[in-house]
């Protein structure tokens, strides 16, 4: 019963942190409206993946590994934020850059394994998750800690993150967002290239800060 409530707990505080505006929600929505459903639901899926990472490095003790080597911690969100900043700068840079239809109007497909590996690496950009975990767990999780809650807790943390963004590929993969896209381009490109170099240049001033 203890073991069921602390994954209710958990999977409740990591769907509202899930749904919080970020790059990631940024990432996927732009899949969504300027390749497809599918390369977005790749991305969502990469995502996914991520959080299940940053869950299994939370259960192993990450957040330990950082206190005990705060350099290491201040190395990867610099590279985060250097990543998601790189990222912006691709996306602004590409604003004008026409955009390949099908005959049908619809954006041309990208591969879904580019779109995947991009949710993945977005999802990893920032090891600040990883510490929002650890946090979490350690505000539900009795102190030791079961074979079975461990798998539970990892499932858990999948099904939120990848049902969330699922959802905003569903949402924004839809034919109006699509069309709003299209007409648009230049303007949303430059805003979401705007958005990401933000995120990534608050990452690094606050590892500069620490």
């Amino acid at each position: 019963m203890h073991e069921l409530l602390a994954l209710v707990g958990i999977t409740m505080a990591l769907g509202l942190g899930a749904a919080s505006p970020g790059p990631s929600f940024v990432m996927v929505a732009r899949e969504a409206v300027a390749a497809s459903r599918l390369n977005a639901f790749a991305a969502a899926l990469g995502m996914g993946l991520g959080g299940v990472l940053f869950a299994a490095a939370a259960l192993l003790g990450l957040q330990a590994m950082f206190q005990a080597v705060p350099l290491a911690y201040l190395l990867l969100k610099v590279l985060g934020g250097l990543y998601l900043t790189y990222l912006g700068y691709r996306i602004y840079r590409g604003a004008c850059a026409p955009l390949a239809v099908t005959l049908t109007g619809a954006a041309a497909a990208r591969p879904l394994r580019r779109s995947f590996l991009l949710g993945l690496t977005t999802q990893l950009s920032n090891p600040k998750t990883a510490i929002v975990y650890a946090s979490v767990f350690a505000s539900f999780l009795p102190a030791a800690v079961s074979w079975s809650l461990a798998v539970g807790l990892v499932l858990c943390v999948f099904v939120v993150e990848f049902g969330w963004y699922a959802i905003v590929a569903a949402l924004l993969s839809a034919p109006a967002p699509r069309r709003a896209y299209l007409h648009y381009k230049s303007a949303i490109d430059r805003l979401a290239g705007a958005i990401m170099i933000g995120l990534g240049i608050r990452l690094v001033n606050s590892a500069a800060q620490s």
